[in-house]
């Protein structure tokens, strides 16, 4: 991109968002762009970035990482898609990955939004001008349409035309043929929101304003009956971003407007605290919890703060792996089952960055140290290990598979939600480190070091710590005169014990109804807090496998190094064997700066090297850890490994893989059907075809030998469900399921003749009901090639 392209009245741009006040969208004091107040008590609110100045640490590092990215990416590409559906010439090449598929326009939203954040946070002149530029190209596109849409993907005219007569065709994440365009419209409105809120940018804001003005038109002719038909539809946080225009409008519409985009079907039982999340798509509901959080604090609605607390107690403590990550292949199972979801595409990295923002809402209403033993975990343990710290590159999924290994985005080729969400997630750490309280005193969460710039107390507060490879945090007072206010202290769940030294002096401390240690005096200039928060190894059981283990050192997740290689399918990867349940006695500490340890004695069939997982990259590695008495390891060692063997051989045997029922491995074999049913049951998603429909999808082959289908189904009162099996046209073979009676899995293999996928790389198959029969349903299907 030229130079030239950013070139416009930088000085006073600059001049006016330095002398605004940079904000974000928990309750601040002194609020001057939040029209609309709380109408709750608010017991913690929160600091502007710019307040907030993070010092060297591996939050730090990431940030920077996240920033150099950020400058290398080329507006004009972004916003190709918005100008060709304007009519205008667009100025480059749209970028790969979702940006030139159905998601197109949804990471120029995200790249608003951090690119905002990092101007707060640095002031970075360069940071500024991009969002300056991109404001005023999406100004020039809003006016070539003249009705206040922004938009990207492909037919998106033809999609909303339809939607605003009220044919309304959906799905999970299909409406009426585009691919969750209410999900692509609230990334763009909300990286305008932050555009206006970090850098002053007026335009933005009316930008945004155009654009719900827009939405309001759009769905204004939908009775509830239609609305609630829509939304089946993931639609991302529209309603948040609507309340949050509320706020800042003080304009009841938004506020109203926001209520259009309330999902009865999830919510509601919600509200009533019944857990209806198993076989949910996890980030299609985050999103509509935040709302209901923002929405509580504005207007008091006693629905929305009970649908706020029960979700997010339930994803916590009875959805959620030891990383703080929830989902397996994006969805949500039966609360407390999760010793079979360990896969490679565990812990979406969007649902950790939606329920971090979740936390921070409830965090301001109910001060509970339990909320940031959580955050914590899952900012160290999910987010911050979700980045590639040498470039920025960061994870769609942050895999939790036995012997598993990360996969990175690239620059541009791989622009995904996570990408997106990846953006804004590394110039943030500075966000929820410390709170102000209702009565002056100050909060401290979060042990980053770090500066705080208190300007109305008139206080500086260094944060130094030696965690997490040491115990002690230190916090170094600047005062312009002597103050009294009380400094909260978080006793981390972690800590076995702690200890609070003010100028040297001990000090004797009551742990407070909320988990946090008061320090209540007059503080001068120069006074010293020294926080001693003793860490030591422990492990985290399964909820449902006592003997499948996690390791933490303090609040850092250990994971153990498998090498490059992918573990060999016959020893696997190791297991502990030991008789003592104390994680000190298994390990020993090789380097402590680095948090490196190696097991001692108990793995099986080698030792293991552990490092913190966020410092994992390349490697093959397992945070979780079959442990064994030696008595039940003679038992189960034959069985263990024979187990192991078997899914390797046929995990190495796969040509293709297909879970029906779920977005992305949809897309990527090109299924379409009709008369489809989708449902969830037994841990997985399936598809079935009734009468007259049918399912189809591309699966790869071997061209060289004869390949075998393996399709899953659930052994039940399966009557009626006969069909037909075609590959490229031709029948193979014909099922009856009812024959399979027991209640569990089977797993049918169906030989596919050589001269049907001789030469192919792919082919497709179909499933075709008989007359007065269904196809399905099906879980899954793969492609395998015959034993060596």
């Amino acid at each position: 991109m030229k130079k030239t392209v950013f070139v416009y009245i930088l000085s006073s741009a600059l001049f006016v968002s330095l002398n605004g006040n940079a904000q974000n969208y928990l309750p601040q004091l002194n609020d001057s762009r939040m029209k609309v107040k709380p109408s709750i008590p608010i017991k913690t609110y929160a600091f502007d970035l710019s307040e907030v100045t993070l010092s060297e640490s591996i939050f730090k590092t990431a940030m920077k990482a996240d920033e150099a990215y950020l400058l290398t990416i080329d507006p004009d590409r972004l916003l190709s898609g918005f100008r060709a559906n304007a009519g205008l010439t667009p100025k480059a090449k749209i970028y790969g990955g979702w940006e030139d598929g159905g998601l197109a326009g949804h990471s120029l939203g995200h790249y608003l939004s951090a690119l905002s954040m990092q101007f707060s946070s640095s002031r970075n002149p360069v940071l500024l001008q991009k969002v300056n530029y991109i404001i005023n190209q999406l100004e020039e596109c809003q006016k070539a349409r003249g009705n206040g849409y922004l938009g990207a993907f492909a037919n998106e005219d033809k999609i909303w035309g339809e939607v605003a007569k009220g044919n309304i065709k959906t799905g999970g994440f299909d409406l009426n043929g585009g691919w969750a365009p209410w999900y692509t419209v609230h990334k763009i409105m909300a990286g305008l929101l932050d555009a206006y809120l970090y850098t002053n940018n007026k335009k933005a804001l009316a930008e945004c304003i155009g654009l719900a003005n827009w939405t309001e038109t759009t769905i204004k002719g939908l009775n509830d009956e239609l609305l609630q038909k829509m939304l089946i539809c993931e639609y991302g946080g529209m309603a948040e971003t609507l309340t949050n225009l509320y706020a800042i409008t003080a304009n009841q519409k938004f506020l109203n407007l926001s209520y259009k985009f309330y999902d009865k079907r999830i919510l509601d039982p919600l509200s009533e605290q019944k857990d209806i999340l198993p076989g949910k798509h996890s980030n299609t509901q985050i999103p509509k919890i935040i709302a209901s959080a923002r929405r509580y604090e504005l207007t008091g609605d006693k629905n929305d703060k009970a649908i706020a607390d029960f979700f997010w107690k339930t994803v916590v403590y009875e959805h959620s792996y030891v990383t703080g990550g929830n989902s397996n292949y994006e969805y949500l199972s039966e609360p407390n089952q999760l010793n079979d979801k360990l896969t490679e595409n565990t812990t979406e990295t969007c649902n950790t960055y939606n329920m971090l923002k979740l936390t921070g809402h409830l965090f301001t209403q109910n001060p509970s140290a339990a909320f940031f033993d959580y955050y914590e975990r899952a900012l160290y343990n999910h987010i911050l290990a979700s980045q590639n710290h040498e470039n920025g590159m960061t994870c769609y999924f942050v895999p939790l598979r036995m012997g598993g290994k990360k996969e990175y985005s690239d620059k541009f080729n791989t622009f995904t939600c996570c990408v997106g969400t990846g953006m804004e997630n590394h110039v943030k750490y500075n966000e929820s480190i410390y709170f102000k309280g209702e009565n002056g005193s100050l909060y401290v969460n979060l042990f980053i070091p770090s500066v705080l710039n208190w300007k109305e107390k008139g206080l500086k507060l260094t944060q130094g710590t030696s965690l997490p490879s040491g115990n002690e945090t230190t916090f170094v007072l600047s005062l312009n005169k002597p103050s009294y206010f009380t400094i909260n202290l978080r006793k981390p769940k972690w800590a076995k014990d702690t200890k609070v030294l003010v100028n040297g002096v001990p000090q004797q401390l009551i742990q407070d109804e909320y988990g946090y240690l008061n320090l209540t005096r007059t503080w001068k200039n120069n006074d010293k807090i020294s926080y001693l928060t003793t860490e030591y190894l422990y492990t985290e059981s399964m909820p449902d496998n006592p003997d499948r283990r996690a390791v933490f050192y303090g609040p850092i997740l250990l994971a153990g190094i498998l090498g490059d290689k992918e573990p060999d399918p016959v020893q696997g990867v190791p297991v502990f064997v030991s008789e003592v349940n104390d994680a000190s006695k298994w390990l020993h500490t090789v380097n402590q700066q680095e948090l490196k340890f190696e097991t001692k004695n108990i793995a099986h069939p080698h030792e293991v090297t552990l490092i913190p997982f966020y410092q994992t990259k390349n490697q093959y590695y397992s945070v979780y850890w079959d442990v064994f008495t030696p008595e039940k390891w003679i038992v189960q060692q034959k069985r263990y490994e024979e187990q192991k063997r078997k899914l390797k051989e046929i995990e190495d045997r796969t040509v293709d893989l297909f879970r029906l029922g779920e977005m992305q491995p949809e897309r990527d074999h090109n299924f379409i059907a009709e008369k489809e049913e989708v449902g969830q049951e037994h841990g997985g998603k399936w598809r079935l075809a009734g009468e007259n429909g049918f399912l189809q999808f591309d699966v790869k082959v071997d061209s060289k030998v004869e390949n075998t289908i393996i399709a899953s189904y659930w052994g039940m009162d399966n009557r009626g469900r006969n069909f037909d099996i075609m590959v490229d046209g031709q029948k193979i073979v014909s099922e009856n399921l009812d024959k399979y009676k027991e209640s569990r899995f089977y797993d049918v293999s169906y030989k596919i003749p050589l001269d049907i996928t001789s030469g192919k790389s792919k082919v497709t198959v179909k499933l075709v009901p008989k007359p007065k029969n269904s196809a399905g349903p099906i879980y899954l299907l793969r492609i395998i090639k015959p034993e060596m």
